[in-house]
């Protein structure tokens, strides 16, 4: 049944002018028929690229609001209304205002796991494959980094040279890993290697052979010439790259890595927006637009 699905979806994306982007994190029969795949900070800057006039985004609700502050002459939708992103609803337009007026010569960077409307007080936005090379880049000695406490210690620790005020945001599927779930992978894959994402907490990364974004860790993986694998971030990305690398061994850290926000798209979901009856189209406020993508327009100025 999903061949059918594939096939259609294949046919009509063709016949309408549209542009399928897929995040890492979704299936891998999603995947398959996005026209891109990639992490966050990728599928930023291929959304200004693309030359497609509508776009369908296979992620969450942020990712969708990305693309159209990129390219607000396309129509934009999201693939599942329903898919949103507790890490980028945390925090709202009045909190960070106010922690803002307590630290006033303060930079405020935010992640792109941010909503359009925090994105509009923000200096610069980053992803976490960029944001060690833009804190290290802005000129502003003193930085607050919003809204994940992993990631902006995993930031601190390597850009010393700066002030970091941190607050306690985060995504709730890495964060909930402890440092006994990975001593309790390695005890059964003792010779595998251990990567992870740094929005997961510090005791965890420091375990890590190597920690960086999805799309890192995915190109270290395949380029590794070692044969067994820990995964620590989204299972997801476990079967992506068990597809990819066959001769190799990919394990996931723990069953609780899942985010059932990416989990929410399927095939049917693509097909049905296709065919005109499906997913959200984003619509954004053309003032908000032009606040929010200054600081989507300084991370690609500052991370490419």
């Amino acid at each position: 049944m999903s061949n059918g699905i594939k096939q259609k979806i294949l046919k009509l994306k063709a016949e309408k002018d549209v542009c399928i982007l897929a995040h890492s994190y979704m299936s891998e029969e999603v995947c398959s028929v996005a026209d891109f795949v990639g992490d966050s900070y990728a599928l930023a800057v291929k959304a200004k690229t693309a030359p497609q006039s509508t776009v369908i985004m296979c992620g969450v609700r942020f990712m969708a609001e990305t693309v159209k502050m990129l390219s607000p002459q396309k129509r934009v939708i999201l693939s599942n209304s329903k898919a949103g992103c507790a890490m980028a609803e945390q925090f709202d337009r009045e909190v960070i205002e106010h922690v803002k007026k307590l630290y006033p010569d303060y930079a405020v960077v935010a992640y792109v796991n941010t909503t359009a409307e925090l994105k509009t007080i923000a200096d610069v936005c980053v992803t976490s494959s960029s944001a060690v090379k833009i804190c290290r880049a802005l000129p502003e000695k003193n930085i607050l980094f919003i809204p994940d406490i992993n990631l902006g210690t995993y930031v601190k620790e390597r850009v010393p040279e700066k002030n970091f005020k941190l607050l306690s945001g985060g995504c709730p599927t890495h964060a909930q890993i402890e440092k006994s779930d990975v001593l309790k992978a390695k005890s059964v894959h003792p010779d595998a290697l251990f990567l992870v994402h740094p929005e997961c907490r510090p005791e965890v990364v420091a375990l890590a052979d190597y920690a960086g974004s999805t799309s890192g860790i995915m190109d270290f993986a395949e380029k590794s010439d070692k044969k067994e694998f820990i995964i620590g971030t989204e299972n997801s990305i476990v079967e992506h790259l068990q597809a990819k690398c066959p001769g190799k061994s990919f394990y996931p850290l723990s069953e609780k890595l899942v985010c059932a926000n990416m989990r929410l798209t399927t095939l049917s979901d693509v097909l049905s927006c296709l065919e005109g009856d499906g997913g959200e189209e984003i619509i954004l406020d053309e003032s908000l637009r032009k606040a929010a993508v200054k600081c989507i327009e300084r991370m690609i100025e500052l991370g490419g």
